[in-house]
């Protein structure tokens, strides 16, 4: 432990599983008290209990949800990650409504409900945001349409914030992963076995070689983008996108299925 998060308070979405859980991990070893917000169940509980954190059970669809979690921060939060997010597979010809509105009303829209209701606490010491979005924003899929544009408008609304909120103290960035060892990445994976009669680890070993570094990141690599962002050591660093994709950069062909 070094300590750079000591003294500080940081909400974190998404904190049961994946990113948010190892984020939620990382930061707790680096001294930041933390409420953990999303849905889980157990396994939120038992990442508060890893972390000494306090589990609030919430989705950031709902604003009676995200009020109590932003509640329990009781009255000051210096740091909000946004790691919650879903994936559903969609082709452009056959999108529903549904799949559409379900991508950006999680992905987009509940990480702008969680920053507007954490806005007042974080402009009262100035602060940091990181938003987890995915290189999936500027390289489309042909089967994660939905999910590529909501991703893409969370790096926008991620800028925006930084020139909205730069004279309040706060920075604002994203992060923007590529292939990572997730929950979400083993249904992905799972979904492109069961396409193309493979495994699930064919598909992730067909995937890195088209990874640079030959590998997909673990939780963790991505937890130590968003410490960086959220530490002092990012000071003048606002309105950025850390891409962290092994050097990747996933382009259409290089996607699941």
């Amino acid at each position: 432990m070094t300590g750079r998060l000591a003294g500080r308070r940081a909400l974190v979405t998404g904190a049961a599983t994946g990113m948010g859980r190892a984020t939620a991990e990382r930061f707790a070893r680096e001294g930041a008290a933390l409420v953990l917000f999303g849905l889980g169940g157990e396994a939120l509980d038992a990442a508060a209990a890893a972390t000494g954190g306090l589990a609030v059970h919430g989705s950031v669809t709902e604003e009676a949800d995200i009020a109590r979690a932003v509640e329990a921060c009781d009255g000051r939060l210096d740091i909000l990650v946004n790691a919650a997010g879903i994936i559903l597979p969609d082709v452009p010809e056959s999108l529903s409504d549904e799949v559409w509105e379900r991508s950006f009303a999680v992905n987009t829209a509940g990480t702008m409900k969680v920053c507007r209701a954490a806005l007042p606490l974080l402009k009262q010491r100035g602060g940091a945001i990181v938003n987890i979005a995915s290189v999936g924003a500027f390289n489309g899929s042909p089967v994660n349409a939905a999910y590529s544009a909501s991703k893409a408008a969370l790096v926008s609304y991620t800028r925006t914030l930084a020139y909205a909120h730069g004279p309040d103290g706060i920075r604002a960035n994203a992060v923007a992963p590529g292939w990572v060892r997730t929950p979400m990445s083993e249904w992905e994976m799972a979904e492109a076995a069961r396409l193309n009669g493979t495994t699930a680890e064919a598909e992730f070993a067909a995937l890195t070689g088209r990874i640079a570094l030959r590998r997909v990141a673990e939780p963790e690599e991505i937890a130590s983008c968003c410490l960086f962002l959220a530490s002092d050591e990012a000071s003048f660093v606002t309105g950025a996108v850390l891409v962290a994709d092994g050097g990747g950069r996933s382009p259409t062909h290089n996607r699941a299925v």
